[in-house]
């Protein structure tokens, strides 16, 4: 494609400069591309009712030409021009959602090019909400198609510096206007079927406008990339916004998913790979390992579609292999959501149950009996240990009467070897340590049963030697020259060795 000069002007939507918007409408109106917000996402403007100018924004897209363009209109009174009928519904839903996030599709007539439509009879219409997209349709000519604003397939843009990104050089101007305030396209709902079917879901929820009209239909087909029918509405037939590395989507109950999002980041990362992960406001801080994003939060979803192609941008520039993202609702813009997601993943998904299962135990606790010595030491010496799946490695005391440091001995023996204790602080063994997914390790016979005895329903409790089938076991060092915390450090390494290899062997 030729290369030419893009224009970047910035526009405040409170305080519109008419002069950009009028050399912005006159660019539309000789041909040429204008990308611009709307309250969705970007849009990449053009005369909808010249042939040629819809052949330039495929180009510019590198879009199929069989993908209808939406047609964005700012005066419902020209409805009349482009389609034969509106009917009795459809005047019911303008009245109530537009100018909004909803697009309708009607039978076209000869005014609209099988061009913009894709070749099909129908022509998919919008009226959008947001002041700079109207007044720039309004200077355009009344009939602006845009599409999104990103190259095909790609992240939709809910910036203009995501539009650079794709699109400068390859498009004659792009109104900055910030950030978009929905993030994720419009709501498509097909008219010229009974009952009315939503195509593409979007902020504009089944639900809501069977308040209007009463029944809705949803289409449930998902067509693969080589199907031969041309799709009705954008995002139906071809893979959308997708970021460069693999995206998969791990479905299950929230706490499930994140065990199995942790497990396989640490297992890629072991492998070499660079992981990203999709977490919300309320699961991030569970995460320990790969590039961890937070997308919003699952108590207000709008968040989560406000930053959904922001966050799959942001993965491209770490150069991530793999992203994994938990899954959210399917009701009200989650369903949304959803279908982004979906299709950017290329529809793989994995069963958190699937990956779970695989993982014995995911939590190691070393019990002592004050926790400022051998539990600790035990503990780090496992961290350092190359391990295939990730664990949880802590440790406890059964009597732990203030919130003491490590002992000093056993931090020289540390020290001496390349590690250390500085950051502990001896923690009382309480009942919500004890869970079915803890292995729980003591030094003695004693303090084992003395757990099974004061806990109910307790599993998973073995004293470590027990548990590698070892008959040595670390004595106390309390009380012991330097030396003798010596010789049990050497002891207690070549126990978490063979712990570390049978955590291996048992996954």
């Amino acid at each position: 494609m030729k290369v030419m000069k893009t224009i970047i002007e910035k526009i405040d939507k409170n305080q519109i400069d008419e002069q950009i918007i009028e050399q912005a409408g006159d660019i539309l109106q000789q041909g040429g591309l204008v990308a611009f917000p709307t309250e969705t996402v970007y849009g990449l403007g053009a005369n909808a009712l010249d042939e040629e100018a819809a052949k330039k924004t495929y180009a510019a897209k590198g879009r199929p030409s069989d993908n209808p363009l939406i047609v964005h209109i700012a005066d419902v009174g020209v409805l009349d021009l482009i389609v034969t009928h509106v009917p009795e519904k459809a005047q019911k839903i303008m009245e109530k959602f537009w100018p909004g996030p909803l697009t309708l599709i009607f039978n076209k007539n000869e005014n609209v090019p099988l061009g913009t439509t894709g070749g099909l009879s129908t022509v998919a219409i919008r009226m959008p909400v947001h002041e700079i997209a109207l007044a720039l349709i309004r200077a355009g000519g009344g009939f602006i198609s845009a599409p999104s604003a990103n190259t095909s397939g790609r992240p939709s843009p809910t910036s203009a510096e995501h539009v650079a990104e794709d699109l400068d050089g390859k498009i004659d101007m792009i109104i900055d206007g910030g950030s978009v305030e929905i993030g994720v396209e419009s709501t498509i709902l097909d008219m010229t079927v009974d009952p009315p079917m939503i195509l593409r879901p979007g902020a504009v929820t089944k639900e809501m406008l069977e308040e209007v009209i009463g029944e809705v239909a949803v289409d449930q087909t998902l067509l693969v990339d080589d199907a031969k029918e041309a799709p009705k509405a954008p995002g139906m037939k071809y893979r959308h916004y997708a970021p460069k590395a693999q995206l998969m989507i791990v479905e299950g109950e929230t706490g499930e998913a994140v065990k199995a999002i942790k497990q396989i980041a640490y297992e890629q990362t072991r492998l070499g790979y660079k992981v990203g992960i999709i977490a919300t406001n309320e699961t991030i801080d569970s995460y320990t390992t790969g590039i961890i994003k937070s997308i919003g939060a699952r108590s207000n979803e709008n968040t989560i579609a406000k930053n959904l192609y922001k966050v799959l941008r942001e993965f491209d520039e770490e150069e991530v292999s793999y992203i994994y993202s938990e899954a959210f609702d399917t009701e009200g813009i989650g369903y949304a959501i959803m279908n982004r997601l979906d299709k950017a993943a290329g529809h793989h998904t994995i069963q958190a149950g699937d990956i779970t299962k695989l993982q014995k135990y995911r939590r190691i606790l070393f019990v002592s009996n004050s926790d400022n010595c051998r539990g600790p030491m035990a503990a780090e010496l496992l961290r350092n240990e190359s391990l295939n799946k990730e664990y949880a490695i802590e440790s406890r005391g059964m009597v732990v009467l203030f919130p003491e440091p490590a002992n000093q001995k056993a931090e020289a023996i540390m020290r001496s070897q390349q590690m250390t204790l500085e950051k502990h602080v001896a923690t009382q063994l309480e009942e919500a340590d004890l869970d079915d997914d803890t292995l729980v390790l003591t030094f003695d016979e004693k303090r084992k049963w003395k757990i099974i005895s004061d806990y109910e329903n307790v599993k998973n409790v073995y004293t470590l030697n027990e548990y590698i089938d070892d008959e040595r076991f670390v004595p106390s060092s309390h009380g012991q020259p330097l030396v003798v915390y010596g010789e049990n450090f050497e002891l207690m390494r070549e126990l978490i060795k063979k712990l570390a290899d049978k955590l291996n062997e048992e996954g």
